[in-house]
């Protein structure tokens, strides 16, 4: 064994003197130090949890020896002169060098601190060094964990005032390296990178043209492009068997459209690592709603299938109070073009009374041709099809629009690929195509007027890293979160001019949470308990006051969103509708008036499953799937446990296909009044679930507030994470 291997294993037995004998037996049965780590994490068990961060302490430094060897050859010393020769290789931004000076990154560099490296479990350590590390063109490793986020942190805070930039490059270094937040995969990715789309998700309305719906499924082409995620809202596509400038029957409807974007998604597969991804939403009253309740369902015509894409439905309130009362009446499926030729209107700008009166004036129209259903029978479509595929998602229209703090400025018709964006929307217009001379050429010049093009720009707290009953280091890890986020505003290399456009005009972040099992089990809060209601109440005001608080103090220093006069958070209606009584909140109200808010949108909480791994917690707002299970990884089964696994949190960590599911729904309802936007909520179901019972818990969250539910996971179904909100 050398010299270095020694050291390795004396720093273990001393840190963990009760696996002495089993430490020695492995280091002296394997010398491959990859497979000696690989070897540690197979003793990860229910009983020795630990097992899991000695796998990464000898990962990590088996991976550091490699890293060192390698520097020394290519001459590199110093984080600067790395830096300048990642530079020159093509793999570090110009705009890192070109921003900061030599005595500034000599500076950033003692903000390292390597041994945050220990927080890494063995599988958040391998997954950050096999993705995120910047890694030269051959594939090898060029950064260490450390390096990575201070070259985040030094991207984030580029714009920073001079005199005060390096102060915020170790506050946002030290929130990411202490694993209390969380920045989206994209960030995590890209910042610091040539290439630096910072973005985790995109929504566009389709219009109602074959220019439009070209030009959209054009734009999820260049989002995918870069790796982003898309919602695209097909409500306003005329459906099959519509007239087509005047002649009947022309339209092919919804479904031979959405089939144009499953084939874009395969196409354009972000390099090769994975196909793009999109949900598609279409509204519960739409013609071609029974033919797109089909998209995914093995059964039926293959060319009316589109399995790469995500299908939503879009319900009114309407919708949920028939289902509740009686599943026998009538409900009417109709064309929105038709709507619009006949009325002047489309019946899918309105949401709540409105689009209730207008829904029945549509009715009664003799003029419009309806598809009448059995509503008993369209809602067994429905939940067979969640039950088969997890999918539709459910989008609650009424009560999105009801919440959206910015609806003096437009519409919100859907959310994005995983449910947790609720942002006003609309579509582009074209203006004119003509031919143009310049520089004695001649060019053909197509004008477009943008619509609202929405960008998810996301980060998440790790609910089960911080200490939430310090107020200090809540309010100030919120605050550094948020100003991160509205940093990438400024700093994103967007994909579409259109989405740059929004972006500016909302300047909207989704401050997100992970952990959130994590955080119950630790404090010995059973998931199925008042006190996890009255917990997540407390702790979700909270960050929502800290948040609003932190986004009002920034507009202060560099100006509101251009949309905030007129918005919810001017008339003070944002806090009244959310029932925000007392001194405190008065006095924010007060402030936010006066100050105006940064940030037009604020708290969206998205699914997390590879950056809670790298924090070492449970994803998102999900219970944890098992506490202890196998994981298959590279041609081996490695086991894997809940965080912080022990006598005093084991049957606190119950698992979700045995939770009852009412009290995810309840939940989900408290945690939503304390946020602007939605959440990614799944549901857990077995093979005993009824349909009956699936229909009960999409009620319940309909009655309860909750804006949207993502997937309906039964054991057998394997659903796919999504990889771009993962943040």
């Amino acid at each position: 064994m050398n010299g270095r291997r020694q050291e390795w294993l004396e720093e273990l037995c001393r840190d963990y003197p009760e696996r002495e004998e089993t430490l020695k037996g492995l280091f002296f049965a394997e010398e491959d130090g990859k497979a000696l780590a690989r070897l540690a994490a197979e003793q990860t068990s229910a009983e020795e949890p630990e097992w899991e961060k000695i796998a990464a302490v000898i990962l990590n430094a088996v991976f550091l020896e490699e890293l060192e060897r390698r520097l020394k050859t290519l001459g590199i010393g110093s984080f600067p002169e790395k830096a300048e020769w990642l530079r020159r290789e093509g793999l570090y931004g110009e705009y890192i060098l070109d921003s900061y000076d030599r005595r500034e990154l000599e500076e950033a560099e003692s903000f390292l601190r390597p041994e945050r490296d220990r927080l890494f479990t063995y599988a958040g350590l391998e997954l950050l060094l096999s993705r995120y590390v910047i890694r030269s063109w051959k594939g090898e490793i060029l950064e260490t964990p450390q390096e990575m986020y201070l070259g985040i942190a030094l991207h984030l805070a580029l714009r920073e005032r001079r005199e005060e930039r390096m102060k915020w490059v170790k506050r946002f270094y030290d929130v990411l390296s202490l694993q209390q937040a969380t920045m989206a995969t994209p960030t995590l990715s890209n910042a610091r990178k040539p290439f630096h789309q910072l973005s985790s998700c995109f929504i566009d309305v389709v219009p109602d043209s074959l220019d439009g719906i070209y030009r959209s499924v054009d734009s999820f082409a260049k989002v995918s492009k870069f790796g982003g995620g898309m919602g695209m809202y097909f409500g306003k596509v005329r459906a099959a068997g519509s007239s087509i400038r005047g002649f009947d029957g022309a339209a092919g409807g919804v479904i031979r459209w959405v089939r144009l974007a499953n084939d874009t998604a395969v196409a354009v597969d972000q390099l090769g690592m994975r196909q793009g991804a999109a949900a598609v939403y279409l509204d519960a009253w739409h013609r071609d709603l029974p033919e797109f309740l089909q998209l995914r369902t093995n059964n039926g015509d293959d060319r009316m299938k589109a399995h790469d894409l995500f299908p939503a439905v879009c319900y009114p309130d309407l919708f949920w109070k028939m289902a509740e009362k009686d599943l026998e009446q009538e409900w009417h499926l109709m064309c929105p073009h038709e709507i619009l030729t006949v009325k002047g209107y489309g019946l899918e700008d309105f949401f709540g009374e409105e689009w209730e009166n207008r829904y029945w004036d549509c009715v009664s129209d003799p003029r419009i041709s309806k598809r009448t259903v059995v509503l008993k029978d369209l809602v067994r479509m429905i939940l067979k099809s969640m039950v088969e595929t997890g999918t539709p998602f459910v989008f609650n229209r009424d009560t999105v629009n009801r919440a959206n703090p910015n609806g003096h400025k437009g519409m919100i018709y859907c959310s994005n690929l995983c449910t947790e964006i609720a942002q006003n929307m609309s579509a582009a217009e074209h203006l004119f195509t003509e031919v143009q001379e310049r520089n004695g050429e001649e060019a053909v010049v197509t004008a477009v007027k943008p619509g609202d093009f929405v960008v998810c720009n996301l980060a998440s707290l790790s609910l089960g890293n911080l200490p939430l009953e310090d107020g200090e280091v809540m309010a100030r890890t919120v605050e550094t979160v948020v100003r991160a986020l509205d940093n990438v505003i400024s700093l994103n290399l967007y994909p579409l001019p259109y989405a740059e456009l929004t972006a500016r005009k909302y300047r909207a972040i989704g401050l997100g949470v992970s952990g959130y099992h994590h955080m119950l089990a630790k404090r010995k809060i059973r998931w199925e308990s008042e006190e996890h209601l009255a917990f997540a109440d407390k702790v979700f005001e909270e960050i929502n006051y800290l948040a609003v608080k932190a986004s009002s103090d920034l507009a202060a220093e560099r100006g509101s969103y251009p949309a905030f006069r007129g918005s919810d958070w001017e008339t003070g209606e944002y806090f009244r509708k959310r029932a925000y009584r007392g001194k405190r909140w008065e006095r924010l109200a007060a402030m936010v008036r006066k100050q105006g808010m940064r940030n037009g949108y604020l708290m969206a909480a998205a699914p997390t499953s590879s950056t809670s791994i790298l924090a070492g917690t449970t994803a998102g707002l999900d219970p944890v799937m098992k506490k202890y299970f196998l994981e298959e990884k590279k041609h081996s089964i490695l086991p894997r446990v809940a965080p912080e696994l022990g006598p005093s949190t084991f049957w606190y960590y119950k698992e979700a296909h045995y939770l009852d599911q009412t009290w995810s729904v309840r939940a989900a309802g408290i945690r939503q009044r304390h946020m602007d936007q939605a959440q990614s909520l799944n549901l857990y179901i077995t093979n005993e679930y009824t349909l009956r019972q699936v229909l009960e818990l999409l009620l319940l969250s309909w009655r309860e507030g909750v804006k949207t539910v993502y997937y309906v996971r039964s054991k057998a179904l394997e659903v796919e994470e999504c990889e771009s909100c993962s943040s």
